[in-house]
């Protein structure tokens, strides 16, 4: 004990950070890793499974409702016309003159010099075959054998394939980025275990098929990834680290999977602001968290996150993406190429990749020549070179939400936030002898055992951390948090995750 009193916490961590997994969950991507590794590895969060019958969607979030009604369309334009006139660029409607040389322009032509590589990167599709080579020699009779033998001297091709018999059949399950990349002719269904900060629970999508999901994708991260076999898994402990968005019965199936269905010696769950805190050496601060679906604001004071001032917000990167392509195609810059982010998920990784590498934040009209890829089913990417304008509008969605049209996704059943084990979602209403009622709603304030999703706020990122630091109450704590505002690239937030007190005293008594 003395030892582990004196010791730093980055000596612990390169001494017995072996046995620690860190599991950081994510609507789109889910990142696990050793705590001693410098990077985890950063996983799409879904799986496509072979499908037996045929009819059905090859895309699970097909059924959802993406359809931008009148008013959305009209606010868009709107919101819009609010951020060109903060860029000073030309409206949505407006057409450069061609005296327009005097307007300040920037262009982006190997300005993120790190992303260079990655601007060119063209994707394939998946091979959703596996060879099985099914040996016939040990059928073979000795005459046979020696048929064989005796025409291996023969220069005759066809032969040699009497040998051996290729089968090809299906992969049963696919994951990661390959699960993206899967034609929708080939007989597959996708599935996001987690959508918009939530378990992606719906009449299509039940909740039981959610958790195995998430249990067979986070069994081949550590399979085939880290090469965690299941009877070494008995020795090793895992940090869950969840989004703020998830609720107590979320938590609970993660702890599940995770001790249940993974057989991990022991686990302890963190919050991703907290993670950030810790990770930064800060004991108070206000955390952004953007993510690819949603973004979170939440404050924490003395390593204590304060409810009252958690803001979700239901959008995020890849909102930013489907808006980049709208401007796009508004302004006739997008080629006449069919792109679908919810049918073809590989078009999604496409825009991802364009907006990782073009879109900013930036004064003046920006725009920059790109080429943009066409993949049509089962064929080869094509590519084709356009000029992208108004690069520096799509982020702006995050402070003009109505910029952004998120998808509309069903609501979970009603059932699913029932938690009967919890004996704080319990109402008393017991009748006594004397007939009248005592029963009294049982935590009605509590904060951690909500009856239904937490609510989200259709509120730009700015008036978001403004109201969740007002929301602190004393004055000066508010102080505080206006001069530590951090954001956190999920990246970074499994990083922040490894040095928190909790996952070191996690470690120190799983070595006692």
């Amino acid at each position: 004990m003395d030892y582990l009193k004196t010791v730093a916490p980055t000596q612990i961590l390169s001494e017995r950070g072996a046995n620690l997994v860190v599991i950081n969950l994510g609507s789109a991507n889910v990142r696990v890793g050793l705590a001693m590794d410098e990077k985890p590895f950063n996983v799409p969060n879904c799986i496509a499974r072979y499908m037996t019958q045929t009819g059905k969607p090859t895309v699970v979030d097909q059924m959802l409702n993406t359809q931008v009604t009148t008013n959305q369309h009209v606010d868009r334009e709107r919101a819009y016309n609010t951020a060109a006139s903060l860029l000073k660029i030309p409206f949505l409607d407006e057409t450069s003159s061609s005296g327009s040389a005097s307007r300040k322009m920037g262009r982006i032509d190997g300005f993120n010099q790190a992303s260079t590589t990655k601007k060119d990167a063209v994707f394939t599709w998946t091979d959703v075959y596996e060879d099985e080579h099914i040996s016939l020699a040990s059928s073979e009779t000795s005459a046979d054998k020696g048929e064989a033998s005796a025409s291996k001297a023969a220069p005759d091709v066809t032969d040699s394939k009497d040998t051996s018999e290729s089968k090809r059949k299906y992969r049963k399950m696919i994951f990661g980025e390959e699960a993206l990349t899967i034609s929708s002719k080939e007989p597959y269904c996708l599935y996001h275990p987690i959508r918009r900060g939530h378990f992606n629970v719906s009449p299509h999508y039940s909740a039981q098929r959610v958790c195995e999901d998430l249990t067979a994708i986070l069994d081949w991260i550590l399979l085939e990834k880290l090469h965690i076999t299941h009877r070494e898994r008995n020795s090793f402990h895992a940090v869950i680290v969840v989004p703020e968005t998830f609720d107590t019965r979320e938590i609970k199936e993660m702890l599940t999977i995770v001790l249940g269905e993974l057989h991990f010696n022991s686990a302890v769950v963190h919050q991703e602001g907290l993670s950030a805190v810790f990770g930064n050496g800060l004991s108070t601060a206000c955390i952004v968290n953007i993510g690819a679906q949603t973004s979170t604001v939440v404050c924490v004071e003395d390593g204590v996150s304060l409810p009252n001032t958690e803001k979700i917000l239901p959008f995020g990167g890849e909102d930013i993406c489907r808006c980049l392509l709208w401007i796009q195609r508004h302004n006739q810059k997008w080629p006449q190429i069919h792109t679908d982010v919810l049918a073809k998920p590989i078009d999604m990784l496409m825009l991802n990749q364009l907006k990782e590498s073009f879109c900013e934040i930036r004064a003046g009209e920006l725009e920059t020549v790109a080429t943009v890829h066409s993949y049509e089913e089962g064929m080869p990417a094509v590519p084709h070179k356009t000029n992208l304008t108004s690069l520096n509008v799509p982020p702006m969605g995050l402070f003009y939400p109505n910029l952004l049209v998120p998808e509309v996704f069903p609501q979970p059943p009603r059932q699913w936030f029932q938690d009967h084990e919890n004996m704080l979602e319990d109402t008393w209403n017991m009748d006594f002898g004397g007939g009248g009622n005592m029963g009294l709603p049982m935590w009605d304030s509590f904060a951690f055992s909500p009856s239904k999703p937490k609510k989200e706020e259709k509120i730009g990122l700015a008036e978001a951390i403004t109201s969740s630091i007002l929301s602190a109450g004393r004055i000066d704590l508010r102080r505080k948090l206006f001069a530590s505002i951090q954001l956190v690239d999920p990246e970074n937030l499994f990083l922040y995750a490894l040095m928190c007190s909790p996952c070191i005293s996690l470690k120190h008594c799983a070595t006692m």
